[in-house]
């Protein structure tokens, strides 16, 4: 017969002794995989030679023991189970013909033909545990599969067996009666078919707000700035240092998430721009850019839809009171100036502090951050006057508090569009003048970045981008306000 006549099963770990022969590189992926999946495994590694890594991650694990010298016939005697991780094929053969008259099942590391049994990529989802195997044939495609399947089951996944669980235990009756029952709770999904189509006609109303907004803000500019039209035809060198700048800060902002409105801010700063400017210039650059990202993002499946309408009312109306309260300071923007320098200096500390703990994991979260509509009517109001900062705080909260991350960029994505959107029309009311070389260089280099940068946000060091964000916040912004100080001394 062809085909994969593999029987998955699941073992009990914890219940029988495991023996690891082989404590190099592969003995680590192999114990790693092993102690992932069942923390409690009772594991005796025998090896010559042990990786320091080894040892280490042995370390944390009171049944896991590890024994120093070559493997020895007699070492089977006590095994449950096998896992040879060794390039030396002569032992490979020794430990299989022994394993074979002790009837144990033993797995042998890129040795598929000697083989009992495989070790599958496993994708986990809190009680959810899929299995992937290839046959031997292809451990590559196994991991690639595992890689798919991470990205797109949602950590919510498990939210969802516990309350099939709990409602499993409180059914009562027969089994045609309990299967009714299910069916019932279950319908819901059907109906989730409408909602698609409504989330499908959504494209039309971020692409439709994007075109009434650049036309109103056309018309704006075209009226209130008499020399807006010979920006058009002579260009003003400081446009081109934007556009470079709003490329490289969208960039940035789609690796990680956050940062594009506090770096841009403390370039606009630095660059002699007012406050209200220049956070009208990031605000006007990112209705385009959170657009086309918001879109990626909702092509991408990245949308919690609930989410999104508890963040977007509350957002908008912060956004439009600090734009408001900011408009209305312009005229002292010799003091507002260094307060917003200030601001971005401790979100750049906030920034350098979380890339030091990037790539801790939270083990016990307390629990998801409950007052989601306070947070977002906070961080659209800082937002605002700031110049930038919905992704540091609203972004960082959600993931502390913790929610999936990639749902939560994406949710934060499309919102920030709505936000940037209702802001920047209150900051072009207000004001009667602004910097659109700057404006309109953000605007351009801000919209070029953002299809990239939806695509490559997985794929680029997070922890280096935030010490280099970080860095460069910290520095502009001190520049800014020890020049406030010379001034006044």
């Amino acid at each position: 017969m062809e085909g994969n006549q593999l029987f998955p099963v699941f073992i009990k770990l914890n219940t029988i002794h495991t023996l690891l022969i082989g404590a190099g590189p592969v003995g680590l992926e192999k114990l790693s995989a092993i102690l992932t999946n069942s923390p409690e495994a009772s594991v005796t590694v025998i090896a010559l030679d042990i990786l320091p890594e080894l040892e280490e991650l042995a370390r944390g694990y009171e049944k896991v023991k590890l024994i120093q010298r070559a493997f020895s016939p007699a070492d089977l005697d006590d095994a449950d189970l096998v896992v040879a991780a060794t390039n030396n094929d002569a032992l490979n053969q020794q430990i299989r013909t022994e394993a074979d008259q002790r009837n144990l099942l033993v797995n042998f590391a890129d040795k598929p033909e000697l083989c009992n049994f495989y070790l599958g990529s496993i994708v986990k989802k809190g009680d959810l545990k899929i299995a992937i195997s290839t046959n031997g044939k292809s451990p590559t495609i196994a991991k690639r599969l595992k890689e798919v399947l991470n990205d797109n089951l949602p950590e919510e996944l498990n939210d969802t067996l516990q309350q099939m669980q709990a409602l499993r235990n409180t059914l009562n009756g027969n089994f045609s009666a309990k299967v009714k029952k299910l069916n019932e709770v279950t319908a819901i999904l059907v109906k989730e078919k409408s909602e698609d189509k409504v989330k499908k006609n959504f494209k039309w109303l971020i692409w439709t707000s994007i075109v009434f907004s650049f036309g109103i803000v056309i018309t704006a500019f075209w009226h209130k700035e008499p020399e807006f039209q010979a920006y058009i035809s002579q260009l003003n060198p400081m446009f081109y240092w934007f556009l470079i700048g709003g490329f490289i800060f969208a960039m940035i902002d789609g690796a990680i998430g956050m940062s594009y409105g506090v770096t841009s801010t403390s370039f606009s700063l630095a660059m002699g721009v007012p406050p209200a400017s220049a956070s009208m210039g990031v605000h006007l650059s990112e209705i385009l850019s959170n657009g086309i990202a918001g879109w990626m993002h909702y092509r991408f499946g990245n949308v919690n839809w609930k989410l999104f309408r508890i963040l977007l009312i509350p957002g908008i109306v912060g956004a439009v009171v600090g734009a408001y309260l900011l408009s209305s300071l312009e005229h002292y923007a010799h003091y507002t100036k260094p307060l917003v320098s200030l601001y971005t200096l401790i979100l750049g500390g906030v920034i350098l502090s979380k890339a030091f703990k990037v790539n801790r994991k939270h083990k016990d979260p307390k629990g998801k951050i409950k007052k989601i509509s306070l947070l977002g009517l906070f961080g659209g109001f800082i937002d605002a006057v700031g110049g930038g900062g919905w992704g540091s705080i609203v972004l960082s909260s959600l993931i502390a508090g913790g929610r999936n991350p990639r749902f939560s960029l994406g949710t934060v994505k499309i919102t920030r569009f709505f936000i940037a959107l209702m802001s920047s029309l209150t900051f072009i009311t207000m004001l009667n003048g602004a910097h659109w070389e700057a404006v309109g260089g953000l605007v351009i280099g801000s919209a070029l970045a953002s299809p990239i940068a939806a695509r490559v946000s997985n794929k680029i060091s997070v922890k280096t981008i935030m010490v280099s964000v970080g860095v460069l916040v910290v520095l502009v912004s001190l520049r800014s306000i020890v020049n406030f100080i010379l001034k006044l001394v």
